[in-house]
């Protein structure tokens, strides 16, 4: 794990895209297309400022969601209908590029259904992602995994539903840690004093909260800001 400090949210952003484009180009170098999982939250306000400034050939991204609430696409909960009014017209992605829910089905089925779109976007069910980027809620909950929750413990299932989300809206999918730790790069992008608590109980005191069990095959970079970092 590597903690990066930086001044202030300005220089999160800035940061991660450097981390995104260096990330992206590498694995299109490489093998041909970048895979890469997003999280909603603040997320969306770093990557629609910061990735129109990436250099990157757009057409070989797959984008996916880390998580994702069984709402429909135009609700304010929704995490893809967010990224695309915020994010694709800034961009050269495709709204076809991105991995979205099956609509009015239940999260049972939108769990089966997302992982087989999975398995058809890698060709497999590894599902070995190029960079996932990870929100922190204030329990510390990453993805739709939650403290306490049977899920964290899920083994066998890779793309789980989640039906009784302490957080609203209560019926949700979400990528588990079998899929979360077998990634090349796991980013989580903090900023602001209100973070700065769930940190410290993260990244100084240990704490086994879902975001700290984040631990993949590849790196993992947490990229803080001064507030969020002034307890470490």
């Amino acid at each position: 794990m590597t903690v990066i400090k930086v001044t202030d949210g300005q220089d999160v952003i800035n940061k991660l895209s450097n981390y995104i484009e260096k990330i992206s180009n590498n694995a299109i170098d490489l093998r041909g297309k970048f895979y890469i999982g997003l999280s909603g939250g603040s997320l969306v306000k770093f990557l629609s400022e910061g990735l129109p400034k990436v250099k990157t050939d757009w057409s070989k991204w797959v984008l996916a969601f880390c998580d994702e609430r069984v709402v429909p696409e135009d609700s304010q909960d929704s995490s893809f209908g967010t990224y695309k009014r915020q994010l694709i017209p800034k961009t050269a992605l495709k709204e076809s590029q991105f991995i979205t829910i099956k609509q009015g089905v239940s999260a049972i089925d939108a769990a089966r259904d997302y992982y087989n779109k999975l398995t058809d976007a890698f060709g497999d069910t590894d599902f070995q992602f190029d960079l996932l980027l990870l929100g922190m809620g204030p329990d510390g909950h990453t993805c739709s995994l939650f403290p306490d929750h049977p899920l964290i413990n899920e083994s066998e299932l890779k793309v789980a539903p989640i039906t009784d989300s302490p957080k609203p809206p209560p019926e949700r999918i979400t990528l588990t840690f079998p899929i979360i730790n077998n990634a090349r790069n796991c980013i989580f992008a903090v900023s602001g004093a209100e973070k700065a608590e769930m940190v410290k109980r993260i990244l100084k005191d240990k704490e086994p909260l879902p975001a700290a069990l984040v631990n993949p095959k590849g790196a993992l970079f947490w990229i803080v800001d001064e507030d969020a970092s002034k307890l470490l």
